[in-house]
C-alpha cells in the first residue's frame, strides 16, 4: 500500500491563529501533549464545501479541554470561522477536518500548569473511512482484546487523545487477524462502541444502543437517533451484553469518519444489511448535505 505521509503534503494548516504552510507546521519534541497525552481533538466531515454539525464539534472541543484542566484560547466562533478559513484555502469539498489543541514545551513534568495551549487545525480529501465497499456488504467486527474504563479512572466525556491508545492498540489486533475494526465492551463487560465508532443493533425492528456511561454520546449517534426516531422506528438505549448480540437482526456502527457503516460479522456472528440499516444510510446521506 502506497502512503501518502501526513507531513509531507501541499497546503496550509491553521496554527495558533495563522495560516501557515503545512510542511512548516511543527512542535517542539518536548511538547506536554506529545508525552502526556495532554490534548483534545476533533474529527469533522466536509461535505459539498460545507462542515456538518460544526459548531457542536466546536462547543464539545471546547468542552474536552475543560475536562482536561485548560481552556482553548480561542472563542467557538473563532474556532468555526478558522475551519471555515482553511477549508476554503485549502479547496476541499469533500473530506476531512481536524481541530485540536494541546499543552507545549514551556514545562516537562506530570504537572504542566503553566504550558502554553496551541491549537491547530487541519483539513485533507478523505473517502470512505472503511471503504465504498463497506455500505454494501457491511464490515467485520473482532472483539477487542482492552475495556472501556470507567468514569472514575479516566475522563471518559472528553475526545482526549489518551483514551484512543487502547482503541489503536484493539484495532491493529483486529487488523492483524483478519478483521475492519473491534468492538469493545466497557470495565463491566457490557458492550460500549468500536474503536473510534458508536455501537447499534436492531432486533425484530427496535432500534438498541448502548448507554453512554463510559464512552462519547457521539454527534452522529445523535443524529441517527434523530432521525431514526423522525422514521418512527422505535429506539431504544440500553444495557447489551455481549451474549445478545447472537440475537440482533442487524448492527451497525455510527460516528464522522465512519457516518453509518453496516456490521456484517461480530466475531462468530453474522448479519445481513437489512432494511433500518439501509434506510438510516439514506436518511444521514440526505441529511449531511442539507
Amino acid at each position: 500500500m502506497t502512503l501518502f505521509p501526513y507531513d509531507d503534503r501541499d497546503g496550509v494548516i491553521w496554527f495558533n491563529g495563522s495560516l501557515t504552510p503545512w510542511r512548516d507546521a511543527k512542535l517542539h519534541v518536548l511538547s506536554h501533549g506529545l508525552h502526556y497525552a495532554s490534548s483534545v481533538f476533533e474529527g469533522e466531515r466536509v461535505y459539498d464545501g460545507t462542515i456538518f454539525k460544526l459548531t457542536e464539534h466546536t462547543e464539545r472541543l471546547h468542552n474536552s479541554a475543560r475536562i482536561m484542566g485548560f481552556e482553548i484560547p480561542y472563542s467557538i466562533e473563532e474556532i468555526d470561522s478558522a475551519c471555515r478559513l482553511v477549508i476554503a484555502e485549502n479547496g476541499i469539498e469533500e473530506g476531512y477536518v481536524r481541530p485540536f489543541a494541546w499543552r507545549g514545551s514551556e514545562m516537562m513534568a506530570v504537572s504542566a500548569q503553566q504550558s502554553a495551549i496551541h491549537v491547530a487545525i487541519a483539513t485533507w480529501p478523505w473517502p470512505a473511512y472503511f471503504g465504498e465497499e463497506a455500505r454494501t456488504w457491511g464490515i467485520k467486527l473482532d472483539f477487542g482484546e482492552y475495556r472501556r474504563p470507567s468514569p472514575d479512572c479516566a475522563p471518559t466525556n472528553s475526545k482526549a487523545a489518551g483514551l484512543y491508545m487502547i482503541c489503536t492498540l484493539s484495532k491493529h489486533k483486529a487488523e492483524a487477524a483478519g478483521y475492519h475494526d473491534a468492538l469493545m465492551l466497557d470495565w463491566r463487560g457490557r458492550v460500549a462502541e468500536a474503536t473510534g465508532a458508536n455501537f447499534f443493533m436492531v432486533q425484530n425492528g427496535v432500534l438498541q444502543t448502548p448507554i453512554p456511561d463510559c464512552f462519547l454520546d457521539g454527534i452522529t449517534r445523535r443524529t441517527v437517533i434523530a432521525l431514526a426516531k423522525a422514521r418512527g422506528i422505535e429506539t431504544v438505549e440500553r444495557i447489551i451484553m455481549p451474549e445478545e448480540l447472537g440475537d440482533a437482526d442487524e448492527a451497525f456502527l455510527t460516528g464522522t469518519a465512519a457516518e453509518v457503516t453496516p456490521i456484517s460479522e461480530i466475531g462468530p456472528h453474522h448479519y445481513q444489511v437489512g432494511p433500518i440499516t439501509k434506510i438510516l444510510i439514506e436518511d444521514y446521506t440526505k441529511a449531511v448535505r442539507g
